[in-house]
């Protein structure tokens, strides 16, 4: 294995995170780095005892990017997967779902869209007019409470204004691919603004169904509107603001040859329609300052595959042939109100409090269950929140901060499980800032954070469905799950230095995991010959995940931006046993790759012409704690080409230019092949091959 210092070695043509807007560099000189505000934290300052990460349009630029899976290798100790036909079950420092089917999620990293809670939607994560994407890595109790255990994605879409502009835009790429869109902004008068925004994406993919001849069934498309709307008098701001996703993706992604050409006779899908909209209003007082934000979220969507991969025929008299599909809704509907001092005084604070009712309700049609499965799950979430930082020397700040909650869950289903249970879950934080100078500050923060605990409900109707077929009794205790709690203990250093040229930070943590809440499985062979396959979450004992975050960025001359982004993982089991009587204890956890790495390197080739190419890197990682399968070492190139003239601009563009074999899921558990009699054998879902493409737009207005 390679270590990180001969990677650095290796690619000494030093790459870099550019946060400032590629255009601005084509237009004018930047005499300092842009700074960068974080609008995800509880409080302003956050920024300085947090490790965190934020993405801007320079990136979106350089990769052209669609979805949040562009972005993911730019950002140290984050990873995804799949099993769908995006790339959106998400892990901070090793921490985070990889699938979902029956269950609901109760999310390990909360993805927030404008303070809407969009969590366990990660298809949702377009970024077309978005303004910035922040990641906080480790637990955010004091903010999101039981669900932050690992961290937080937040996404910040563009704020109207007053001037009167529109853009329009369209791009083609390999595979079919191709994005139109249009923006349109104006002040309606002198205190209200409106935004309004869309964009259609579609590509055939990169999988060929060669039993129906089709080059499109694992194809997207997918389209993205966004209306927003400010009315700004004074010491009163309100926002509005409504996004409706219209997805209808393909899933054909697996192949019994691991290889991306596939045998589906009965291709899946992966969409989803999500309509989420807030009301934010915002009061500043002469002491006091008021935010009170309701937000909601519809959506509904179907996840379907092929189980057998295959068609009727392939094997006659060995073969079998199943459909399994996922129709779920969701309706989640929020409340916040946020009380903080208006101005700046010795002590800053905040309280608020939360409530969230949460309602899924889902519809399986299987081809071995005997009818439709149904369910739903209901809660009701009700919390406190507050922190206070404070100086205790002239160089040395003090923050607290602290959430309860309570939380009361009413499921219920078909298959004649019915579990009604509330629980209190407490997360918090305390911090110590020492600012040495105004260019270096320490910090060193203990958090607690929770995920709660929930029902398996698949592993009971799974039960109840082959009791007669296996012994039931080593499962029946697993059945629920308790909370995981995590103790984050980290230290940090930032630096920016006096002309504002270099920014750096270092984040070093241990993360104890209490109960750790993994994803297990039950394989089941039928009598036909094939498997039954049901995904479960179990409670370890106890893990460990410690490493260390490092961002630099360096802007060398008006010419040249540089900057180095580096991710250290070590996630162990340390006590595990897990439902097959496997120990794994001291093995590593899933999806945590030792190291990751990104650099990149941006170059104002002239008033209108700017380059930039990255390298990104990461270490071989396990797929899941059920087997042995690893997602391969990986090192990717991209690059772009941005010209931009008057009101034109056109991107040249490449992701993966090395074209570099990349996993995104796997099973290594089962035999899904009646050409081989079913004998046991990995399967593999890829990743995006070579992509490369182009973009126009022109803009309209001041």
């Amino acid at each position: 294995m390679k270590s990180i210092s001969s990677l650095k070695h290796q690619c000494a043509c030093a790459l870099i995170i550019v946060t400032a807007s590629p255009l601005s560099h084509a237009q004018a000189s930047a005499p300092a780095l842009e700074e960068v505000i974080i609008t995800a934290a509880l409080m302003a300052s956050d920024t300085y005892r947090v490790s965190t990460s934020t993405l801007g349009d320079a990136e979106k630029t350089l990769r052209e990017a669609i979805h949040f899976e562009d972005l993911l290798t730019a950002i140290p100790n984050i990873s995804a997967s799949a099993g769908a036909s995006r790339q959106r079950f998400f892990q901070i420092r090793g921490i985070g779902e990889r699938s979902q089917f029956i269950e609901p999620i109760n999310p390990s990293v909360v993805i927030l869209q404008d303070g809407i809670d969009i969590s366990g939607l990660g298809a949702a994560l377009t970024t077309f007019d978005v303004a910035q994407i922040d990641v906080l890595r480790g637990p955010q109790g004091s903010l999101m409470g039981a669900g932050a255990l690992a961290g937080l994605i937040n996404v910040t879409t563009s704020t109207p204004t007053n001037k009167t502009e529109a853009l329009v835009g369209f791009g083609i790429e390999n595979y079919g691919g191709s994005r139109a869109n249009i923006v349109a902004n104006t002040g309606l008068t002198q205190t209200l603004s409106v935004r309004v925004a869309h964009q259609h994406y579609e590509s055939n993919g990169w999988i060929d169904n060669t039993f129906l001849g089709a080059n499109d069934t694992n194809h997207r498309d997918e389209n993205t509107s966004r209306f927003s709307m400010r009315h700004d008098y004074g010491n009163d701001i309100i926002d509005v603001g409504v996004t409706r996703l219209d997805i209808d993706n393909g899933y054909d992604a697996f192949s019994l040859d691991n290889t991306r050409q596939t045998l589906s006779d009965e291709p899946g899908e992966d969409s989803l329609e999500l309509t989420s909209a807030f009301l934010r209003w915002r009061h500043s007082g002469e002491s006091i300052d008021s935010q009170l934000q309701l937000s909601s979220v519809d959506a509904d969507s179907i996840y379907s595959y092929d189980e057998d991969w295959s068609f009727i025929g392939i094997r006659p008299f060995w073969e079998y042939s199943s459909f399994d599909a996922y129709e779920r809704d969701i309706e989640r509907t929020t409340i916040e109100w946020r009380l903080s001092p208006s101005e700046s005084n010795k002590a800053d604070w905040i309280v608020g409090l939360y409530g969230r009712e949460d309602s899924e309700s889902l519809a399986r049609d299987y081809t071995y269950l005997e009818s439709p499965f149904d369910s739903k799950n209901d809660s009701d979430t009700w919390a406190a929140f507050g922190q206070v930082s404070t100086p205790v020397s002239s160089t040395i700040n003090v923050t607290i901060g602290g959430r309860f909650e309570r939380r009361e869950v009413d499921y219920r289903d078909s298959a004649n499980v019915a579990e009604q249970f509330s629980d209190q879950y407490w997360t918090g934080n305390a911090s110590l800032e020492w600012r040495m100078s105004t260019e270096q500050s320490f910090y060193a923060t203990l958090a607690r954070g929770v995920r709660a605990g929930g029902v398996n409900a698949s592993l009971s109707s799974t039960l109840l469905a082959l009791s007669s077929e296996i012994d039931v009794t080593p499962y029946a205790s697993r059945t629920r799950f308790n909370e995981e709690t995590v103790l984050n203990k980290e230290f940090g250093w930032r630096l920016r230095s006096s002309d504002g040229r270099l920014r750096a930070a270092l984040a070093v943590f241990t993360m104890d995991r209490n109960d750790q809440q993994v994803k297990g499985s039950l394989v089941i062979p039928r009598a036909d010959g094939s498997t039954s396959f049901t995904d479960f979450t179990d409670n370890a004992a106890t893990g460990t995940n410690r490493g260390l975050e490092l961002t630099v960025d360096w802007l060398t001359s008006e010419k040249l931006t540089l900057n180095l982004a580096l991710g250290r993982l070590d996630a162990n089991f340390d006590n595990y046993i897990n439902v097959d009587g496997t120990r794994l204890s001291g093995r590593d956890q899933p999806q945590a790759p030792a190291w990751q790495y990104r650099m990149n390197a941006s170059w104002k080739l002239s008033t209108n012409l700017m380059a930039s190419i990255e390298t990104t890197g990461r270490d071989a990682f396990y797929l899941s704690d059920r087997h042995d399968l690893q997602s391969p070492k990986a090192e990717m190139l991209n690059a772009n080409i941005l010209w931009a003239n008057g009101a034109w601009s056109l991107n040249v563009w490449g992701r993966n230019l090395s074209d570099e074999l990349t996993v995104t899921r796997g099973f290594g558990t089962f035999g899904n092949d009646p050409r081989k009699e079913y004998a046991l054998e990995p399967y593999y879902q890829f990743g995006e091959p070579r992509t490369v493409g182009a973009t126009v737009s022109y803009r309209f207005g001041e």
